[in-house]
């Protein structure tokens, strides 16, 4: 299953280090995800066309032009040093738009994207206003930014994404869980979401890369997934259906990943299901304690 496996520079089309298009993979339908490269003074424009997009600035600050049904729109990302160290401003801009970015200092920017069938006005997200949750406990305790999280930010179609920090050693994405299937049980519902995994991970202190990992595996038998790989800054794994988890840290490397879903439901929702056999871990969480390197409400590793 290596093609789930996108590793850095692997998909790059300049100016973006990173290209995972909607409908352009096998298989791949409802999501996507670019991260542009800006040298100092540098800008890309694209269209949205039928998609909806979130700008996330991982390292530097830029301008966000967008030229949409409801008129032209300028936002202003302070954005930060990078990924580790704090929530950021975002940007959305909705269907049949038209996004210029440009950054004054250069710096790297992702762009979620999802397939979406009803326009939303632009919108601009302060770094403030972003939800930060700890979620965990003990060694299974990570950071989430809940910047485009249904319930965080409802002024879209069909998005949802986030970011997780998990301090190194630590497991998060843990127990593993799926949201590959339509359930209308109200007790144990479930939503049909594809799902982008792009990481960063921090250097050691003499600069060396770090890693960490990331398993997917099998619900349905008639549904064959098997991944296990080790990850580095800027590789991607997609998540197409299966039991996604655990991804684990590296001791020394805390680990950045952003999320990004979609999928064919009416619902904008994110109702998962736990893989059984992992699902008592929650019930450790409390007697654990939250890591101390992670405090609610703030940032950092």
């Amino acid at each position: 299953m290596s093609e789930l496996h996108i590793p850095a520079g692997t998909s790059a089309q300049a100016p973006y280090d990173t290209v995972i298009d909607p409908g352009e993979r096998e298989d791949w339908v409802h999501t996507g995800l670019r991260v542009l490269a800006l040298e100092p003074g540098g800008s890309a424009r694209l269209g949205t066309g039928r998609t909806e997009i979130m700008v996330v600035p991982l390292g530097g600050s830029c301008s966000v032009q967008v030229s949409d049904r409801d008129g032209d729109h300028e936002f202003e990302l302070a954005g930060r040093s990078d990924v580790f160290a704090s929530a950021t401003d975002v940007a959305y801009a909705g269907i049949e738009s038209t996004l210029t970015v440009r950054s004054a200092q250069g710096g790297r920017f992702a762009l979620a994207i999802a397939v979406a069938t009803s326009f939303h006005p632009a919108a601009r997200v302060a770094a403030q206003d972003v939800p930060v949750e700890v979620r965990g406990g003990g060694n299974m305790t990570r950071q989430v930014r809940n910047f485009g999280t249904v319930g965080s930010f409802d002024d879209c179609d069909s998005i949802i994404a986030c970011e997780v920090i998990t301090p190194g050693g630590n497991w998060s994405s843990y127990p593993a869980h799926k949201h590959d299937e339509t359930v209308e049980d109200p007790e144990r519902p479930e939503s049909e979401l594809e799902e982008i995994y792009y990481y960063e991970i921090q250097d050691a202190p003499d600069g060396g890369p770090g890693f960490g990992y990331h398993q997917t595996t099998q619900a349905d038998p008639e549904r064959p997934i098997e991944v296990l790989v080790e990850v580095r800054s800027g590789d991607v794994v997609l998540v197409p259906h299966g039991w996604h988890g655990p991804c684990a840290a590296a001791p020394g490397h805390a680990m950045y990943y952003l999320n990004v879903m979609a999928g064919p439901g009416a619902e904008r929702a994110w109702n998962i299901t736990d893989r059984p056999d992992q699902t008592w871990v929650r019930g450790t969480w409390d007697e654990l304690g939250p890591d101390p390197r992670l405090v609610e409400g703030a940032d950092g590793a």
